[in-house]
Parts: C-alpha cells; structure tokens; sequence
C-alpha cells in the first residue's frame, strides 16, 4: 500500500533531511545527487540541513522528469531553471499586460 504524503503550508516552511526524504519518498543518497547538481540547496541551521518547502514540488517535478521522459540529474537541473524563468517571463507578460506596457 503506498503512502500519500500531502505537504501543504507556506513558503518559508522547513523540513530537515529527514522529513524531506519522508515527503518526497527518495533516500538521503538521492537528495545529496540532488544537492550536488544545484537542483536544491539545503540551508544550514545548528548540526543539520534545513530544506525550504518549496524543494518538494522541486524534487517532484525532477522524480517526474525522470520517471517520464527518462532524463538524467543535469538534464534535469537544466530543464527547471528553464521552467522557472518560462514561469518568470510569463508573469512579465500577465504585468505587462494589466498595465498595458
């Protein structure tokens, strides 16, 4: 039977390595791959790694990525710094466009 995890909260929300693992069902190994390619970037607070929040829905999109297109980590890496500025450049056109620049 598989878990459902659902993380719901603001932004500036932490989880340390551990709950990371837990709500994104991948290993400690994993996340230091993932670390290691800049796909997310742990904070350091006292002895242990905080992650924002925000690196789940990171680290969901790249288990997608590599679950459905088969990309490796630096493809991946590659792929949501493109999306993120795709997401950039269209809230610049939605502003744009609202105050008709």
């Amino acid at each position: 039977m598989n878990n459902v995890v659902i993380v719901i909260g603001n932004a500036n929300e932490t989880l340390n390595l551990t709950e990371l693992c837990e709500a994104c069902h991948i290993s400690s190994d994993y996340i230091y791959d993932l670390i290691k390619h800049g796909i997310i970037q742990p904070r350091t607070s006292a002895s242990e790694w905080i992650f924002n929040l925000s690196e789940v829905r990171r680290i969901k999109t790249v288990l997608r990525l590599q679950r459905d297109l088969e990309v490796n980590l630096p493809s991946a890496a590659l792929i949501l710094d493109m999306l993120e500025e795709l997401n950039e450049l269209r809230t610049r056109v939605a502003m744009c466009d609202r105050y008709h620049l």
